[in-house]
């Protein structure tokens, strides 16, 4: 066969083979965006997470974490201290400048302090807590309440207020915005 022959033979099926090329154009790209966002070490199944006691947690400090994807420092400080609000003392002791921007596989170095408790501080003259405490399941909200006042009446915790807001999620789209004679389930431990 002369080469006229074989190239008016593929001029023939180009359109045949144009398909077939751009199939695999599409076959590699597809396999290329899979591998590109899954996560690698995820095998599907949940394991739950280590139960440590204190004295390990502060054992745990004074070493190397290694960032890992999806990580802020909240989560790291929980992890060691048993308290989220020792981030302030990883982010100083890494001299992180943004302290919301973690790089994953950076190497942070977890600082020896103790774990660090909530506080709610009144001002003089006021009382953390304004109002009756709050003993029953359900609470009927008031003119001038917030989740927040309502968790320290009912708790003796204003950082307990997600409990309430999930609890009440049908009915409280927004947890910033209560009104007067909304029933309140107050979920109870």
């Amino acid at each position: 066969m002369d080469l006229k022959a074989t190239l008016k033979a593929i001029k023939i099926n180009e359109p045949t083979l144009s398909t077939i090329l751009g199939a695999f154009v599409i076959l590699a790209v597809g396999i290329l965006v899979i591998n590109y966002f899954r996560t690698p070490g995820k095998t599907g199944s949940i394991t739950p997470p280590a139960q440590t006691t204190a004295e390990e947690a502060v054992s745990q400090a004074g070493t190397k974490h290694t960032v890992a994807s999806g990580e802020h420092l909240w989560r790291i400080a929980q992890k060691y201290y048993k308290s989220g609000y020792n981030w302030v003392d990883i982010a100083e002791a890494n001299n992180l400048t943004n302290p919301d921007l973690l790089t994953v596989g950076a190497e942070l170095t977890i600082p020896s302090v103790p774990g660090k408790q909530n506080t709610v501080n009144a001002p003089p003259g006021q009382t953390a807590t304004s109002g009756e405490p709050i003993q029953t399941d359900t609470y009927s909200v008031v003119q001038g309440d917030a989740l927040w006042s309502i968790a320290v009446r009912a708790y003796g915790d204003g950082y307990q207020w997600p409990k309430i807001w999930e609890a009440n999620r049908a009915s409280i789209l927004n947890p910033n915005l209560i009104y007067p004679d909304q029933n309140l389930t107050l979920p109870r431990q």
